[in-house]
């Protein structure tokens, strides 16, 4: 699919719907950030967890969303669209971002959907991980606010020229020449690990 600078993928003819696909992304970042300190302090307050197990939770949790960034992202949005159902679902989560990659609206769930998927979250996990869901559920969704960040950045604005210049060039690399490799985001780490690494940076 060949990239368009300019313009947006219309996903719905409803306009409501349509609309509800677009947000402006300090707007989820701020609910998930939200999200991951209140759910720290709420546990550490009541005595769910301490300080410390805190601190060693979260990281598994924003560990173990880099690992679902990459899996959503190699597995789910890259999916075989060998049907006109997988194909239509497949562009609707992610092949129009492909399309118009430079659609800004268009690179995060909307604030609805973002609160809903919160809500569903945790219930999940506190059924898998009872009161370690207050560490292990903030660093997940305080990754998931990174990932969100990074992502904007890399395609709203020019490469630093620091080492995070690294991202950009690796998500670069999946959008402009290769979408088989490197799936990872807001960090290579698991293109390294499953050997979706690009060529040239190896």
């Amino acid at each position: 699919m060949k990239p368009n600078h300019k313009g947006r993928a219309q996903i719905f003819e409803n306009p409501v719907l349509e609309r509800l696909t677009r947000t402006h992304i300090s707007l989820p970042i701020t609910i998930f950030v939200a999200f991951a300190a209140g759910l720290v302090y709420y546990g550490i307050t009541h005595s769910f967890i301490g300080v410390i197990e805190a601190v060693g939770l979260f990281l598994i949790g924003w560990l173990l969303f880099s690992l679902l960034e990459y899996v959503a992202h190699r597995f789910l949005f890259h999916m075989s669209t060998d049907t006109p159902a997988k194909a239509r679902i497949q562009y609707t989560f992610h092949g129009n971002h492909h399309e118009y990659p430079k659609d800004k609206e268009r690179l995060a769930m909307p604030p609805i959907v973002s609160v809903l998927v919160a809500s569903l979250l945790f219930f999940v996990f506190k059924l898998v991980f009872g009161p370690l869901v207050f560490g292990i559920l903030a660093g997940l969704l305080f990754g998931y606010a990174m990932y969100l960040f990074v992502h904007y950045a890399v395609h709203a604005y020019a490469p630093p020229k620091n080492f995070l210049k690294t991202l950009w060039i690796h998500h670069s690399i999946h959008h402009y020449k290769d979408p088989n490799v490197a799936y990872g985001v807001s960090s290579p780490l698991w293109d390294y690990v499953l050997g979706t690494m690009p060529r040239r940076s190896r």
